[in-house]
């Protein structure tokens, strides 16, 4: 590698960092993703021109045709799909980073390859193969095209340490012969096994998988890098691998559950779907109309709106920022409520949010929000279900005791807006629905907050 060359790869590292830091404040993440994208680019550019690989006219024509298709995809897919494309962007990022290591590996002469480079091979096949089969399981979970309940059957971790046994198998051979045979079992066994790590994974550790799998893209990309000696590869997959662990570290905490326990999988994913009140063991609840809620909220003095993934179904992001304006301009204060794990990805809501110019002041942390419930007139809830159930806090039996949750029950009166009372994703009866402070509007958020902000008008 010459000086040049070198110098240009450490630019394009500074650029990833510098980018990755933007990240962290929805401020300046829009920046922050550009920069880091630049940074790629420039990567890309440097590695294709340094090898001697394409000429311009090649790179001018990949850029044109990955900036449509990305473009493309940017506009059309829905905002409620984002964990879909997200989920699709890991896989793509796993398999790119196993091809480029097959390819590597079939460009070297058996005799010829190195134990380190056998090594680094059999990793980046090995996670990338885990990563795209794995990732594309999740995409169908999201999607409904596979059930989001856990798939388990008898046996499974013992089926599961049977793989990663024959793995550890045919990598050590592969290691020692390095013939075709071992690296081409690992490549099938690991896609088997990423296939059945996230089938028994139910929908409520939806957001803990992507990350995990984000951190997985970025560990085969990495290690793609150590194969062709690319060293802007190594840098961008290891700060994509330590971001998406810290990352599914933080979702854990915010399920009170360990790592190990959500790989283990089996854990809710029940849907939530369904139409009309029900009340679940006999228990009353009270239902409201446009009219009770706009009552509520137009007289009172705090406001906090929890979103959840009912906001994101019905696309009422703009509904809801039009809400809130109403309010604000009637002297309520209006805030929002994030719970780290609401939606399924990480930052879903704060998506969705800031496609409606909701302004980032607006928006308040777990540890924020939970402060303030107790001096709030009405906490609004939209769609969201296990963040906000008192269970989580108070039932030490529950599936979900022990997770940080919303303590949107202390505040004065609670309006839930929900298509019926089945249960989110964990699973799980909501005890919050029966409560005596507590309002149910049953209907789809976007059609029942324009019915609200409608009938504010006669407040």
């Amino acid at each position: 590698m010459n000086s040049a060359t070198a110098l240009l790869y450490l630019s394009s590292a500074v650029l990833f960092i510098y980018g990755l830091k933007l990240l962290s404040s929805p401020r300046s993440a829009r920046r922050g993703n550009l920069i880091a994208g630049a940074g790629m680019l420039l990567a890309v550019v440097v590695t294709l021109v340094d090898g001697d690989i394409v000429d311009w006219w090649a790179v001018v024509v990949g850029i044109a045709v990955g900036g449509l298709l990305g473009g493309v995809a940017a506009i059309r897919v829905k905002m409620t799909e984002m964990p879909q494309m997200v989920a699709a962007f890991n896989g793509f990022g796993g398999a790119a980073s196993a091809l480029v290591a097959a390819s590597e590996f079939v460009r070297i002469d058996g005799d010829l390859l190195e134990i380190e480079t056998a090594v680094t091979i059999l990793l980046s096949l090995l996670i990338g193969a885990v990563t795209f089969s794995g990732s594309f399981i999740a995409f169908g979970k999201l999607q409904g095209l596979i059930t989001g309940r856990p798939i388990t059957y008898p046996g499974r971790q013992a089926v599961n340490a049977v793989l990663l046994a024959v793995i550890v198998g045919f990598s050590a051979w592969g290691i020692i012969d390095p013939v075709a045979l071992p690296f081409w079992v690992v490549v099938g066994v690991a896609l088997l096994l990423g296939i059945l790590m996230v089938i028994p994974i139910g929908g409520a550790d939806m957001p803990v998988v992507i990350s995990l799998l984000n951190s997985f893209s970025g560990l085969a990309a990495s290690a793609a890098g150590f194969v062709i000696e690319n060293t802007a590869l190594i840098i961008g997959g290891a700060l994509v691998g330590a971001a998406g662990f810290i990352l599914t570290m933080l979702m854990c905490d915010a399920m009170n559950r360990s790592l190990w326990n959500v790989i283990v999988g089996g854990f809710g994913g029940a849907d939530s779907t369904g139409a009309g009140p029900q009340s679940a063991e006999g228990k009353p609840v009270k239902s409201a109309t446009a009219a009770d809620v706009a009552i509520a909220l137009g007289y009172a003095t705090k406001v906090v709106i929890v979103p959840g993934y009912g906001l994101a179904v019905a696309q009422a992001q703009h509904a809801c920022a039009k809400l809130a304006k109403e309010l604000e301009e009637r002297g309520v204060d209006v805030t929002y409520a994030i719970h780290p794990v609401a939606g399924r990805m990480p930052g879903h809501m704060n998506v969705l949010l800031a496609e409606a110019d909701v302004p980032y002041d607006k928006l308040r942390d777990l540890e924020q929000s939970n402060p303030e419930f107790p001096r709030t007139d009405v906490s609004l809830i939209l769609g969201a279900n296990d963040v906000v159930n008192p269970s989580a806090r108070d039932d030490a039996t529950s599936p979900i005791y022990g997770m940080p949750i919303l303590d949107v029950d202390r505040s004065a009166n609670v309006v839930v807006v929900k298509r019926s009372l089945s249960p989110g994703f964990a699973g799980i009866d909501n005890p919050l629905f029966y409560e005596d402070n507590t309002m149910m509007f049953f209907a789809d958020a976007k059609k029942a907050l324009e019915d609200v902000v409608s009938a504010l008008a006669d407040v």
